[in-house]
């Protein structure tokens, strides 16, 4: 998700902040980045958490935009999920603030 500051939403980037404010979800990223994609049982047994809150993470992380999954058959029939990071290339700079505050839809509580 390579984005201009024009183009990244404030929604988009309260979405992306607060999925990568989790330790969890941070360590699934690093994993992903580091290791490349992999599946989910795979991913449940490296970073030692069960595969429902494995699952419940990667929800939040593909909602934000910041992974991708794809279905694939393995060798033996097996329906297996694959996660990746996506693209992402977001720096956070004050002009990036600026025209992510001014496009917010979610009001604050």
């Amino acid at each position: 998700m390579t984005e201009k500051p024009s183009e990244l939403h404030g929604d988009q980037l309260l979405a992306m902040l607060a999925a990568l404010s989790n330790p969890h979800r941070l360590r699934i990223m690093g994993w992903l980045a580091s290791n490349g994609r992999n599946y989910v049982s795979q991913l449940a047994r490296d970073l030692g958490i069960s595969r429902p809150l494995l699952h419940l993470h990667l929800q939040k992380l593909e909602d934000a935009g910041l992974v991708t999954s794809q279905m694939e058959l393995s060798p033996d029939g097996k329906a297996l999920n694959f996660f990746a990071v996506a693209p992402l290339d977001v720096r956070l700079t004050p002009a990036l603030l600026a025209a992510a505050a001014a496009t917010l839809t979610v009001q604050p509580e």
